[in-house]
């Protein structure tokens, strides 16, 4: 079946499944050979391997959003075809990944700056707790943390500046100040969001070093689930209006089809706004099925469940919007604007459900040796979630959509 694609060329519906199965394929075999807790490496602890996976995507977003490709190769050429480009790219994510987590946090941060990010530093200052595996899950769960940071303000600035206010100037000053920009403000994000709740996971707390969790009056919580949370009910607006909603309704603050401060501005605000409204929306149909959340409720009884279980949620829409984006040709595609954003707005809410249906089914027992149920401990979809948006990104940007997308 072929139809008109927004910029007038024709779409193969069936490269686009024969894509996905694919890159699903794929993914199940990277997660039996890494994350599967019964077979090979067994990362899924979970904390290490969702450090990983997050470390590999934000890898991924600064070569592409952030840099721009620079110092890679834009897009493919005769020199450089979409397997030479896609191989150099996912090799640089691959290596930048390990940068990230094992040189960046566990050998530079973590040991000449802020010990929880470090394994070895944890057990060096000593008190309970300070053996391996608690030690490597308490630096990863604030790695994690750093780099949704990271992955929010670097998607909303793609979104929102753009190049502003470096976009006179070549590329490779492009990325840079990019770079520093985002790790500025990612900085702050996190001492606000998160670091407090980071403190408090040792014991004694950390009590000079991170005050306590501000918003627990707020949110009924003082874990960063809240925040963590929250951030990615912001990140699915951020994604929608950039693959969904053709870069609308801010695009018309742009320059010269650049990105401008206002831009930006009325971005930041209107996806932090569309996130609280989301996030309050799934925290009411979780009330309705659940009930209230108290004080000491264990799993879905518990406020912090509720809070990364809406971010969960927003995160199997943010991978259907991808999908639904480069495998089925943003569908539909029809003249009235209005109507083709609301109804790929809604078939990536429908399509996340889906995604949601599998990962709390038996089938994902089966194939991902899973826990049932939901809510149980140890159990973070955004690890699955994440690893196969990573491998989409990988194969549409890296590889140009190769060996099956055609046009």
């Amino acid at each position: 079946m072929d139809t008109h694609t927004e910029d007038g060329n024709t779409f193969n519906y069936f490269y686009g499944a024969i894509n996905l199965i694919a890159i699903f394929l794929i993914v199940w075999f990277l997660w039996f050979v890494f994350m599967n807790p019964n077979t090979v490496m067994k990362l899924y602890t979970p904390m290490y391997g969702f450090s990983l996976v997050v470390a590999l995507l934000a890898a991924i977003v600064l070569l592409k959003d952030i840099a721009g490709y620079y110092p890679f190769p834009e897009r493919s050429s005769a020199a450089f075809g979409p397997v030479k480009r896609g191989l150099l790219l996912t090799i640089a994510a691959f290596l930048l990944m390990l940068f990230i987590v094992y040189l960046f946090f566990w050998g530079f941060i973590g040991k000449f700056g802020i010990a929880y990010f470090s394994p070895k530093s944890i057990i060096a200052s000593g008190g309970m707790g300070a053996e391996i595996f608690n030690a490597r899950e308490n630096a990863s769960t604030a790695i994690v943390y750093f780099l949704t940071a990271f992955l929010w303000i670097a998607l909303f600035w793609n979104v929102g500046f753009g190049k502003w206010p470096w976009q006179q100037t070549n590329q490779g000053v492009i990325a840079w100040s990019r770079l520093f920009a985002v790790l500025f403000f990612s900085s702050i994000v996190y001492a606000i969001m998160f670091h407090p709740h980071v403190c408090y996971l040792f014991y004694p707390a950390q009590d000079k070093a991170g005050v306590l969790s501000w918003w627990e009056g707020l949110a009924g919580t003082a874990s960063a689930f809240f925040g963590l949370g929250l951030v990615l009910c912001i990140l699915f607006w951020i994604v929608a209006s950039n693959l969904l909603w053709e870069g609308h309704p801010w695009k018309q603050y742009e320059k010269n089809g650049e990105g401008t401060g206002a831009k930006g501005f009325v971005a930041f605000i209107l996806t932090f706004t569309l996130g609280v409204v989301i996030l309050f929306v799934l925290l009411q149909i979780m009330n309705y099925f659940w009930y209230e959340p108290f004080t000491g409720g264990q799993y879905t009884d518990g406020a912090d469940f509720r809070y990364i279980h809406a971010g969960e949620i927003c995160g199997f829409f943010i991978l259907a919007a991808y999908i639904l984006k480069y495998y089925f040709n943003n569908f539909p595609n029809v003249k009235i604007f209005w109507l083709r954003t609301t109804l790929r707005t809604l078939l990536a809410i429908g399509g996340g459900m889906l995604f949601y249906w599998f990962y709390y089914s038996p089938l994902a027992t089966f194939f991902l040796s899973k826990v049932p149920g939901i809510a149980q401990p140890g159990d973070t979809p955004l690890v699955f979630t994440i690893l196969f948006l990573s491998v989409v990104m990988i194969q549409v940007d890296f590889f140009e959509g190769w060996p099956l997308r055609k046009n």
